[in-house]
């Protein structure tokens, strides 16, 4: 990829996918959007490769968007279809990783906040080191969750969890994680990698059609109703980040050090 964000491992028939953008606690910038759609989308006709890890950074999954990025992409967008196309950029991402055939299980080391938790709940599995945590802070900041991820979370944790985890943004230890069905799996600090593969090898090791089309069925099953839940989900985060009160959330924050 022509920027370096993103390092497809493969180990046999599965990938490991790394992206690090090198700072900025691996938050999601444009170029990451963008390179880490265009991965998910080249295994879509892989027939070789059965499952697919996706990890960041040792020392943080994600931080979530980059605020100083968003905080001027929507006087650098040329027309507001151009700037319509950017907001969705992030509903694609986790498109694309959710209609990959191969097994999918994210790694998550050190936090994973916002659109970092978003990706994950995109894939099949999620595995969670001991020392990481959780956070989705949007409403904090005066948005909604976007990315397609709050249908997917009501899914996982059902209606009051997810009304808990969005509006209160308490932080999630590992622990209180694994309890509400949102990750699958604990690892020791430093291994989160190691044990997700584990998972993905023994998929791996599966009967590739048959899994395929048990993946393809609860998919559709649970996620029938999904896009008529979120289609406009990017829509109302533009329309919300222009609101005074976002504005004013964001600003205060930032400035608090996004705690």
């Amino acid at each position: 990829m022509s920027d370096n964000l993103v390092k497809v491992e493969k180990r046999g028939d599965v990938a490991v996918v790394t992206f690090d953008r090198g700072g900025s606690l691996n938050a999601f910038n444009q170029a990451l959007i963008i390179e880490l759609t265009k991965v998910a989308r080249s295994f879509h006709d892989d027939l070789e490769t059965r499952a697919v890890v996706l990890t960041g950074r040792a020392d943080a999954f994600s931080a979530g968007i980059d605020l100083k990025e968003r905080s001027t992409r929507d006087d650098d967008a040329s027309s507001d279809l151009e700037l319509r196309e950017v907001y969705y950029r992030g509903v694609k991402l986790c498109q694309a990783w959710e209609d990959m055939p191969q097994i999918t299980v994210a790694a998550i080391e050190g936090m994973a906040v916002g659109a970092g938790v978003a990706l994950p709940l995109a894939l099949d599995w999620r595995v969670m080191s001991r020392d990481a945590f959780l956070y989705v802070p949007e409403v904090k900041i005066g948005i909604n969750l976007q990315w397609g991820a709050l249908p997917r979370l009501v899914s996982m944790v059902g209606s009051a969890r997810a009304k808990r985890i969005c509006i209160l943004c308490e932080r999630m230890s590992p622990e209180h994680a694994l309890d509400w069905g949102l990750v699958d799996e604990l690892a020791d600090a430093g291994h989160a990698v190691d044990v997700a593969t584990d998972l993905a090898q023994k998929a791996a090791s599966m009967p590739p059609v048959a899994t395929r089309m048990i993946k393809e069925g609860v998919n559709a099953i649970s996620g029938a109703l999904h896009k008529v839940s979120a289609y406009a989900d990017a829509d109302q985060s533009a329309l919300s980040s222009a609101s005074r009160d976002a504005k004013a959330a964001s600003a205060s924050f930032v400035k608090s050090g996004a705690s």
